[in-house]
């Protein structure tokens, strides 16, 4: 009982501060999808909404990491180079008018003043730029970091479908902490209809809950202990970012019948954690591409946390230490415990046949 309260204690702080940032980020992105998504035809590359959102929401979450934990480093997505030009200035002052709308909002459950937010907070663009910039640390084995992904999952968010909004602790090459917004994502998975937005969150030792988005009302989730033939995939929706193909060879060796479930973003990961889908994987297209430690560190401790395990198709656990990438690990393979060695042995069948076959 003693150790079990000392556990719950542990980042106790770093977990409200992730939940409370989380949640303002959300609201920012949710805004620029109303106010300029549905108003503009744009992709990332336009300079458009979604970039104006990725700097926005970066800036706030960086903003309040710094105020709460000054010395912690920050691995982030974004940096403000296209801000800071010249040519960056209309870019600039739409996101320093959103991130400081975000951050001035009135306080509310779990919210702390000295986070930096709260009415009479504005930051100067300065100030701002140098929180984007605070994400530009390289990662490594050792030490406390932060990783963020301000908008994970960019085609669904400007298709008003799921993106996700990530936060995660790290230290010594371990991730303790992850918090994940999914602002479109149905709360009760039975009810597709019904009310969306959830923030899941986990801490390690300490389960894996799912929570509203203004941050009420946690509930634990637990992994279901599918049969194989209860299982189905979760997958990316583009075929660009990950290969059907392979996934759909993977299916056919364990026998699956029911269709994949596609979905952009780390959405996924909360989708396994209570059980609308029994596998994730990932199999990348581009062989030379490294997947960044911020697109599954939040996941990795939500599922691990909810009963499950994660690892590469190699069997090998994700490596956090290698710096902002995950190094030399080969694709992503997340399920529950007592299915995990069969998916795995499908996985390798694929790999050697692929090999075989070039």
């Amino acid at each position: 009982m003693f150790t079990r309260s000392i556990m719950s204690l542990a980042f106790s702080t770093e977990k409200q501060v992730a939940i409370s940032a989380v949640r303002r980020a959300c609201s920012l992105t949710a805004s620029v999808f109303n106010r300029l998504v549905k108003s503009e035809t744009s992709t990332k590359d336009d300079k458009s909404p979604v970039t104006v959102a990725d700097y926005s929401a970066q800036a706030v979450i960086s903003t309040m990491l710094a105020h709460a934990f000054p010395a912690d480093s920050i691995v982030g997505e974004e940096d403000s180079s296209d801000l800071r030009a010249e040519s960056g200035s209309d870019l600039r002052s739409r996101v320093i008018e959103l991130a400081n709308e975000a951050l001035t909002a009135d306080l509310a459950l779990g919210d702390n003043a000295e986070w930096g937010i709260g009415p009479g907070q504005a930051k100067s663009p300065e100030q701002l730029l140098d929180a984007i910039d605070r994400g530009n640390f390289a990662g490594g084995r050792h030490g406390r970091m932060w990783t963020i992904d301000p908008i994970d999952g960019t085609k669904g968010f400007l298709r008003g479908e799921q993106y996700a909004v990530c936060v995660s602790l790290i230290v010594d090459a371990q991730v303790q902490l992850g918090v994940i917004g999914c602002p479109n994502l149905p709360v009760d998975p039975s009810k597709p209809d019904g009310d969306k937005g959830s923030l899941f969150v986990a801490v390690r030792g300490q389960g894996a809950h799912q929570m509203t988005l203004s941050g009420a009302d946690p509930a634990p989730l637990t992994i279901p202990t599918f049969s194989l033939d209860e299982l189905n995939l979760l997958e990316s929706v583009e075929s660009a970012h990950a290969s059907h193909s392979f996934h759909d060879n993977v299916a056919s060796n364990l026998g699956l019948t029911k269709p994949p479930t596609r979905m952009d973003s780390q959405a996924k990961y909360c989708a396994l954690a209570r059980g609308d889908g029994g596998v994730y994987i990932r199999m990348l297209t581009n062989s030379s591409y490294r997947e960044k430690i911020w697109d599954h560190a939040p996941g990795v401790v939500l599922v691990e946390e909810a009963g499950g395990v994660i690892s590469d198709f190699r069997g090998q656990p994700l490596d956090f230490g290698a710096g902002r990438t995950l190094g030399e690990n080969l694709g992503i393979l997340a399920t529950g415990k007592k299915v995990y060695p069969s998916v795995l042995e499908a996985v390798k069948k694929v790999l050697s046949e692929q090999k075989s076959n070039v």
